[in-house]
């Protein structure tokens, strides 16, 4: 059994994540088992985002990034597509205020030229809003995909430094990047039994620990993030190095 985490700790074992990056896979194949319209499942995947974001909260996680839509689900069927619109239109309109009362700051990151200008401008209000909440940051991707953001930088960072084009580095890059206000994650978990980063934070992910869950989205509750993190909690990130050098570093510390 998981024992309880401590906001910034397991069990003294280490330190909580403070950026956790979220694939929430399977809201339709929930409803499908259940003999229900999928639409049903991405309704139960709203309250278990409400739960993640929460204990998110408690837990000293500094930053939440979920994708919500990616720039390939606008093949989806599009009636599912239109109600994945209202949906999100009707997530913001109601959670700003439970937001505000959590100290949540949200944030969008995706092209939202392609969204109806009523949401468009439902998502400019929702950060405007949280603007000033000093916890957890909830970053929502939406209409958003790796490679996108990946090239938008380097379109970006070139028309303001043209005289870069050939010479430009990472640190160049970086701050053109969807999530440069933010560390990148430590930890990633996708929900649906599927094993792959599909397009997700391409740039950000590459240090990143990848944890795969088989639970549809809408049953990933509290206790299945705390067991993500305690599996992350196990684990030696050594970024290029080998676990004789960490060992020498930490004596040496």
């Amino acid at each position: 059994m998981t024992k309880s985490i401590q906001p910034g700790k397991l069990a003294g074992q280490g330190v909580v994540p403070s950026h956790i990056a979220i694939i929430m896979d399977g809201n339709g194949r929930w409803a499908k088992s259940r003999m229900l319209p999928r639409v049903f499942g991405h309704k139960k995947g709203v309250d278990a985002l409400r739960e993640t974001v929460r204990a998110c909260s408690d837990l000293g996680v500094s930053y939440l990034t979920v994708f919500a839509f990616s720039s390939e689900n606008w093949r989806r069927p599009p009636d599912e597509v239109g109600f994945l619109m209202n949906l999100f239109l009707q997530v913001l309109t109601g959670e700003i205020k439970r937001l505000n009362r959590h100290n949540v700051r949200l944030r969008l990151i995706g092209d939202r030229c392609r969204f109806p200008q009523e949401l468009a401008a439902k998502i400019d209000m929702a950060e405007s809003a949280t603007a000033g909440n000093t916890g957890l940051t909830l970053t929502i991707a939406a209409d958003y995909g790796g490679r996108w953001d990946i090239l938008d930088a380097t379109h970006r960072l070139l028309a303001d430094h043209p005289e870069k084009s050939a010479t430009f580095g990472e640190d160049d890059l970086v701050p053109y990047l969807a999530m440069s206000y933010a560390p990148e994650p430590e930890l990633f978990i996708r929900t649906g039994g599927e094993q792959r980063t599909s397009n997700f934070l391409l740039w950000q992910l590459a240090y990143t620990e990848l944890y795969f869950s088989d639970l549809a989205w809408p049953d990933f509750d509290r206790k299945a993030l705390e067991q993500a993190i305690a599996w992350y909690l196990g684990r030696e990130r050594r970024f290029g190095q080998i676990s004789e050098q960490l060992r020498s570093s930490e004596t040496t510390c």
